[in-house]
């Protein structure tokens, strides 16, 4: 049963540093012919996979928010009309610090928006410049300000640690500031310097200073210890939320459920089958417009590598992987299916098993990467 909807808007006024999402400068854009052929990929999608009422609805980016008034009305009437959703689905859409005016506020929230995701990633202004963010600090105040003012009550950030040139002291003045915001969700992430990015390039040269792998760590534990002491609950490796306001979307991923993924670039998982969509524009919208999918690939999920999916999806939440769900899902039990690595993991204290679950133990946390490539045959 498909359970979430993501859906890629690929337009952004400013391409940051480090980011290698799908995306394309908005100005020039076919914004509108775009917005239609999602509406026609919504169609097909849900003509080839019915879904009853989705559990959750995540609109990102690109910046969504980078959307005029008239552009993000006529998206939301599109969600409205295709996706089967109520006042019970979590409805997020990601946006910038000082993008939205209170009218874009008022469009999402009349339309049953119910959650909005600010990109942060930093409060130190000379970092935001060096990442290539526009925004500044007092921005996220007015926006997050301006969102509650509007009736929003379930706000996240994002946070980026391992920063070039940020120091602890750093991290922790961003952590101190952002709890200063009274929102409910966090989420943060170290740097990853992904190909294709100006960061990337910079690296390349010689001329990136990152913190390095011990500062990354020390990081990672100031941002557990401080959300802990704060009472945001890490459900998750990066994610912590005050109960109750845990992101049901990104469950979804680490349950290994199945989501419709609709737009440029957009991944999605239905009926067993992973797909990635064309990300150019023009080879996103040809093949809508002559009644297909704009499929780039597509891969048949076999059992064993669902089997495997279960588990470093599921590690990844602090909870863990319940080995009752395990059976009930795939007939097989965890223990013995996965047995040498379960074994070999338990013995360098990277995992623990206790009565229904497998779990990450704290450090396992710093080392995720390593207990994952365990679990990929």
């Amino acid at each position: 049963m498909i359970k979430a909807a993501y859906i890629h808007i690929p337009f952004c006024e400013h391409i940051c540093h480090y980011c290698d999402f799908n995306k394309v400068f908005l100005k020039g854009q076919p914004v509108d012919e775009y917005l239609d052929s999602l509406e026609k990929e919504m169609e097909l999608a849900l003509l080839e996979t019915p879904a009853r009422q989705l559990n959750s609805i995540f609109i990102g980016g690109g910046t969504p928010t980078a959307l005029n008034e008239k552009q993000l009305e006529k998206l939301c009437a599109i969600i409205r009309k295709q996706l089967p959703y109520n006042g019970s689905t979590e409805y997020t859409f990601e946006a910038n610090p000082g993008d939205l005016s209170e009218e874009k506020l008022k469009i999402l929230y009349d339309a049953g928006v119910n959650r909005l995701s600010f990109g942060v990633q930093t409060f130190n202004d000379d970092l935001l410049k060096r990442i290539g963010r526009v925004h500044r600090a007092k921005d996220v105040f007015h926006s997050i300000e301006a969102a509650k003012k509007i009736g929003f009550n379930n706000i996240s950030i994002d946070l980026i640690y391992s920063l070039p040139g940020q120091t602890l002291k750093d991290f922790r003045e961003t952590l101190e500031t952002s709890f200063t915001l009274d929102i409910e969700h966090y989420s943060g992430y170290s740097l990853i310097i992904e190909p294709k990015t100006v960061f990337y390039n910079l690296m390349r040269k010689g001329k990136l200073p990152t913190p390095g792998e011990d500062a990354e760590a020390e990081m990672y534990g100031l941002l557990m210890e401080q959300m802990d002491k704060n009472g945001f609950k890490q459900y998750e490796i990066s994610n912590f939320a005050k109960p109750g306001f845990e992101s049901r979307h990104n469950i979804t991923y680490w349950d290994n459920e199945w989501y419709f993924g609709i737009g440029a670039g957009a991944h999605g998982y239905v009926n067993g089958l992973r797909r990635s969509n064309h990300g150019p524009l023009k080879k996103y919208m040809e093949p809508i417009a002559g009644g297909k999918l704009p499929i780039l690939e597509e891969h048949k999920v076999s059992i064993e590598e669902q089997m495997e999916e279960e588990m470093f999806l599921g590690l990844r939440k602090t909870a863990g992987v319940s080995i009752s769900r395990f059976k009930q899902k795939f007939g097989n039990d965890p223990l013995k299916m996965f047995e040498i690595q379960i074994a070999q993991l338990e013995e360098k204290g990277l995992i623990a098993v206790a009565e229904d679950h497998i779990r990450l133990t704290r450090q396992g946390l710093f080392l995720g990467n390593e207990v994952f490539q365990s679990f990929i045959g």
